[in-house]
């Protein structure tokens, strides 16, 4: 067996090193003025009013929702198409996850079925752009504001992503990024909360025990400042030596995204006759942070199921991923909403065929050609004779 190519590596570099080993000389290692730097560039990147940040990305998820006050006998809407921490940080607070289905050319959720599940119980809807392909965030707005919603994104895989020019995080109520390690930019751990002021600001104080923050605090170690405590919170907070691995990250950050969109666009120029798979479709105006690149089997063009397919393309010497199970399949989640995959039919059916491909800025050429032919191989190997046409990608992967 041929080695496989790696799915993920860290593109961490001197830079990173010097700002981290400045912050552990410096005697002040938790929340502080490094933080408060990174809080403003995700910020003003993300054309919102204010940034909180904090100890990871589901720690801005469950913050956003204590901001809003959501709770036992409310519902959120969203996709079971994600990683199980969207769904975990609603059934955490108490509150009721709805799930709606996807969109079938982006896997997002769909504006139109997340309306039709809205009840008088209903109090956020909570999208996910799913690989980084922003949602339409216009159509999402539109709905919450009929409804009275709270629109909170799940931006994990979207920090620098835009839709008609305009960039996540700058639309809804509240969006969530995460920085974990093998996310766009990395902390190592870490996320960033932003959006409206007054929502921002309730979680500050959530994300710290419950005490309410001066813009100040975190720039002072005035011994004798006193902070109110004045709601129960938790300790979400970031730490500036994860601000200081994160803010050499995000001056890298527009070469990392220019890097996926290269590989990105590479993987569809050679894999456009490929018929076995299906190319990730970019809707017109879409500018996506190309997080994940995924493709999906043709199951009548294929002699096997897309498990399988992954395992071959790693056994041939490329590598690929599974992405993502829904999140009614799991144990918990199966138990509490049972017969939601029949009422979820495109989330069903592409689940069962998407996979994902490595996209990151240290994939060398060579590396990428690897993956290529490994996946033509094993398409060819277990597919059916068919005619060869190229494929067509709805809108342009450079925008």
């Amino acid at each position: 067996m041929t080695e496989p190519v790696p799915f993920f590596q860290p593109a961490i570099g001197e830079e990173e090193i010097a700002e981290v080993s400045d912050t552990l000389r410096s005697g002040w290692l938790t929340t502080g003025p490094k933080t408060a730097r990174l809080e403003s560039s995700i910020r003003d990147l993300a054309g919102a009013q204010d940034a909180v940040a904090t100890s990871s990305g589901t720690a801005a998820l469950h913050l956003a929702l204590l901001a809003i006050g959501a709770g036992p006998g409310d519902e959120v809407i969203t996709t079971a198409l994600t990683c199980a921490a969207t769904v975990n940080v609603i059934a955490a607070t108490g509150a009721t996850p709805v799930l709606a289905d996807v969109c079938p050319d982006t896997l997002n959720l769909d504006a139109r079925k997340a309306e039709a599940a809205v009840t008088g119980r209903t109090v956020a809807v909570l999208p996910v752009h799913y690989a980084g392909h922003p949602c339409a965030m216009g159509e999402l707005a539109q709905m919450a504001h009929r409804h009275g919603l709270v629109l909170i994104e799940d931006a994990a895989h979207a920090l620098g992503a835009a839709l008609d020019g305009r960039p996540v995080g700058s639309t809804a109520d509240l969006t969530a990024f995460s920085f974990y390690a093998t996310k766009l930019m990395t902390t190592g751990e870490g996320g960033m909360l932003v959006g409206r002021t007054d929502l921002v600001e309730r979680a500050r104080s959530l994300a710290s025990h419950g005490e309410q923050w001066e813009a100040d605090d975190r720039r002072s170690l005035d011994a004798e400042a006193w902070r109110d405590v004045v709601q129960p919170g938790l300790k979400y907070r970031m730490s500036d030596v994860q601000a200081s691995l994160g803010l050499p990250q995000f001056a890298k950050l527009d070469g990392f995204l220019r890097r996926r969109r290269e590989i990105a666009e590479a993987y569809v120029e050679a894999l456009a006759e490929t018929e076995q798979v299906e190319l990730p479709t970019v809707r017109p105006g879409a500018r996506p942070s190309w997080h994940l690149f995924t493709l999906r089997t043709r199951p009548r063009l294929l002699s096997i199921g897309r498990d399988e397919f992954v395992r071959q393309v790693r056994l041939a010497g490329g590598n690929a991923a599974r992405q993502f199970r829904p999140i009614y399949r799991e144990p918990y989640y199966r138990d509490r909403f049972p017969g939601a995959h029949t009422a979820l039919p495109v989330t069903e059916n592409e689940a069962a065929r998407v996979l994902s491909l490595p996209v990151h800025p240290r994939l060398t050429e060579r590396a990428q050609a690897r993956v290529v032919d490994a996946v033509v191989h094993v398409a060819r190997r277990f597919g059916a004779e068919v005619p060869r046409q190229p494929q067509r990608v709805e809108g342009d992967l450079s925008t």
